[in-house]
C-alpha cells in the first residue's frame, strides 16, 4: 500500500500559514516549531536563555525551506511581546497561529515557597500569555480569523503537591482560554488549552529513576509522552480539520488525570 502523498496533504494545509511559538528552543516548543515548519508554515519562536539551541533550531528550520525569526524575549515583558507580534507580521505578512508553551517551574511546599517563587512562576506561565495573546488579538480580530493555542499542564486539572504556584498558574490558563474563547469566536478565532501529562523533555529526564518508575505506576499506558506526540495535538487543533473546536481542554497524559 503506497501512502507517498499523505505528507503532501499534510503540508498543504499549512503552507504559506505564520506561527508564532513561545518557548520554542527546547521541549515541546522546539516540537512544535519543527512539526509546523515540517507542515509548510513560516515560523516565529522565543527564547530566553538558550541562544545556542535557539540559533541550531533556527538553522534546522531554515533548512525545511520555510521562513523562521528566533526572537530572544521574555514573556514577562508586555512590550517585547508587542515587538515579536509586529515584527513577525511585517517580516511574514500576517499572523495565523499563536502556541502560548512558554513556562517555568519552581517546585517547593507552600510553608517554605519564597513570594519571590510564586511571582516568578505566575508571571511567567499566566502573565506570559496575557502578555502575548494581548499583543497578538488585534490582529487575529482585524483579520476575523485566527487560532490560539495555550499549553497548561494536567496540573492545571489534578494539582500536584509542591506545586501550588505551578498548579494554580496552569488553572489560570484553563479559565482564561474558556473565556477569551468565548469572547472572540464570532471573529473566527479559536482558543483551546492543551493539557500534557508527563513528556520526555529535560525536566521530566532529571528526575531520579525511582520517581520516575513511580510515575509510570500511575500511568495506564505505562510510558511517558514524547514531544512529538504534544506537537502532533497542536497541529490538529490549528488545522481546519479542527475548525469546529473551541474553547476546550485536551489532555494528552497517556490516561494518567481520567
Amino acid at each position: 500500500m503506497y501512502f507517498g502523498e499523505i505528507p503532501k496533504l499534510v503540508m498543504s494545509n499549512f503552507q504559506d500559514k505564520t506561527v508564532i511559538i513561545t518557548g520554542g528552543s527546547r521541549g515541546i516548543g522546539k516540537a512544535c516549531c519543527l512539526a509546523f515548519a515540517r507542515a509548510g508554515a513560516n515560523i516565529a519562536f522565543t527564547y530566553n536563555n538558550s541562544a545556542n539551541d535557539a540559533s541550531l533550531l533556527g538553522d534546522e528550520i531554515k533548512k525545511l525551506g520555510v521562513g523562521c525569526i528566533p526572537f530572544k524575549a521574555n514573556v514577562r515583558d508586555y512590550n517585547r511581546c508587542r515587538d515579536v507580534v509586529r515584527e513577525t507580521v511585517d517580516n511574514f505578512g500576517k499572523l495565523d497561529i499563536l502556541i502560548n508553551n512558554a513556562g517555568i517551574t519552581k517546585d517547593k511546599a507552600l510553608v517554605m515557597m519564597p513570594i519571590a517563587d510564586w511571582t516568578d512562576v505566575v508571571d511567567t506561565n499566566l502573565g506570559g500569555i496575557f502578555n502575548m495573546t494581548r499583543a497578538a488579538i488585534t490582529t487575529f480580530l482585524k483579520q476575523k480569523e485566527g487560532c490560539i493555542i495555550n499549553m497548561s499542564s494536567i496540573s492545571g486539572i489534578s494539582g500536584l503537591p509542591r506545586q501550588t504556584n505551578y498548579s494554580a498558574s496552569k488553572a489560570g490558563i484553563i479559565g482564561f482560554s474558556k473565556s477569551l474563547a468565548k469572547e472572540v469566536a464570532a471573529y473566527n478565532v479559536r482558543v483551546n488549552v492543551v493539557c500534557p501529562g508527563y513528556i520526555n523533555t529535560d525536566m521530566v529526564n532529571a528526575l531520579q529513576e525511582n520517581m520516575r518508575n513511580e510515575i509510570l505506576k500511575n500511568i495506564p499506558l505505562k510510558r511517558m509522552g514524547a514531544s512529538s506526540e504534544v506537537a502532533d495535538l497542536c497541529l490538529f487543533l490549528a488545522s481546519n480539520k479542527a475548525s469546529y473546536i473551541t474553547g476546550e481542554v485536551i489532555k494528552i497524559d497517556g490516561g494518567l488525570a481520567v
